[in-house]
């Protein structure tokens, strides 16, 4: 549970930017959109494979990029 004190004089806004950088670093909207909904275990797999795939292909772009020297 994620939780942020508001110290004395300190604005209600400043407080909730906190909280929501915390949430965001803790990874918890992430999670609860992944579980928005079912997914198949041959989805899952599909999808980890074509992100995979994806990966290389950008390292394959950086590389390609690099100056010969």
């Amino acid at each position: 549970m994620i939780k942020v004190l508001i110290r004395d004089g300190e604005q209600i806004e400043r407080g909730l930017k906190r909280f929501k950088r915390k949430v965001e670093q803790s990874g918890i909207l992430k999670e609860l959109k992944k579980k928005e909904y079912f997914e198949k275990p041959s989805e899952k797999k599909k999808l980890k494979t074509k992100n995979a795939l994806n990966r290389v292909k950008k390292k394959d772009k950086k590389v390609l990029k690099r100056p010969t020297g």
